[in-house]
């Protein structure tokens, strides 16, 4: 099978040489080393295999089909801001070298482009959330009482509206159908301790504060990211994991259409939203029934939209 055929597949269930699948979230698919096959070790230490899928999911459901190129557009896009982001935290990424024959340890080639060898972490039980705008969940707990994760932010804001400054609005990962819980930074030091939630503030914000920078150069306003760190065991540095700043992780919006008062133009997923919770889906998102599969031009829509991300933020065509 070729990396094209991939385009919309489950890579969950690829036969990998040298990697055994271990676990899915609702996008990625995790690999261990298939040690046997390996001599007993991995060339590059302690390592996974971290596969982007195509899959694509909404209100907690993971749906179908895919949006082809999708999985391809959020590793090539996180290791352009693993780049850009060097010299402020170190990152999981080993290598993305594409195997010279089969089962050597390196990227397989029926899903290069998409796949990153990366260090195992000792992953931070937290998901560290940005807001430099008000949407979103951050908007629904501002209207119930003028504050966000405990941070208090002025009257008079409303959808949309950028914040006087960046805020910290952690919240705890949840399992595959389940939501994010926002939480406190005070109940985040009270799971991992004072100085390590400090770190994680401090660095969210940096990264933030670089990135937003960045993008708006490029026209693009970053509204609000979310981010994973973890310990590297070997070095007891604190490292930025998982993928980061993707249209999956972030919200993106187009500077030049921002109007605070209403939901922004983003570019994302909002198009298979908006189908879903149209009368033309026919779903009805409080039911225990599964959504219906998505129409091809939904599909097409939502994939111009991911590459046009792409595209603005790194002044490139996706290869």
């Amino acid at each position: 099978m070729s990396a094209d055929a991939v385009r919309g597949l489950d890579t969950a269930s690829l036969d990998l040489p040298g990697w055994r699948h271990v676990y899915s979230g609702k996008v990625r698919d995790l690999y261990e080393p298939d040690l046997p096959a390996l001599g007993g070790a991995h060339p590059l230490g302690d390592v996974v295999l971290v596969v982007a899928s195509d899959r694509v999911s909404a209100y907690d459901h993971v749906l179908s089909p895919g949006i082809p190129d999708k999985g391809t557009v959020l590793t090539q896009l996180s290791l352009w801001w693993f780049e850009q982001l060097a010299d402020l935290v170190p990152n999981h990424v080993v290598s993305t070298e594409v195997s010279a024959e089969p089962g050597d340890g390196l990227v397989p080639d029926v899903v290069a482009g998409r796949a990153m060898v990366c260090r195992r972490l000792q992953m931070f039980p937290v998901e560290c959330v940005v807001r430099g705008y008000l949407t979103g969940s951050g908007l629904v707990e501002y209207r119930a009482g003028q504050n966000v994760c405990g941070v208090p932010l002025p009257a008079g804001l409303v959808d949309g509206s950028r914040l006087p400054e960046p805020i910290f609005t952690p919240a705890t990962k949840a399992e595959i159908g389940d939501h994010d819980e926002n939480v406190t930074f005070d109940q985040v030091a009270a799971t991992i301790g004072d100085e390590a939630a400090t770190r994680l503030r401090d660095l969210t914000l940096a990264v933030y504060a670089r990135a937003e920078s960045i993008a708006r150069e490029r026209g693009v306003i970053l509204a609000d990211t979310k981010l994973e760190f973890g310990i590297d065991p070997e070095s007891g540095a604190v490292v930025l994991g998982d993928e980061v700043l993707t249209p999956d992780s972030s919200r993106f919006w187009p500077a030049d259409q921002w109007e605070p008062g209403h939901a922004q133009p983003s570019f994302d997923k909002q198009f298979v939203r908006d189908w879903l919770t149209s009368a033309e889906s026919g779903w009805d998102k409080a039911s225990d029934v599964a959504p219906p599969a998505l129409p091809g031009t939904v599909v097409e829509r939502t994939r111009d939209r991911y590459l046009e991300a792409y595209e603005r933020l790194t002044g490139s065509a996706l290869h």
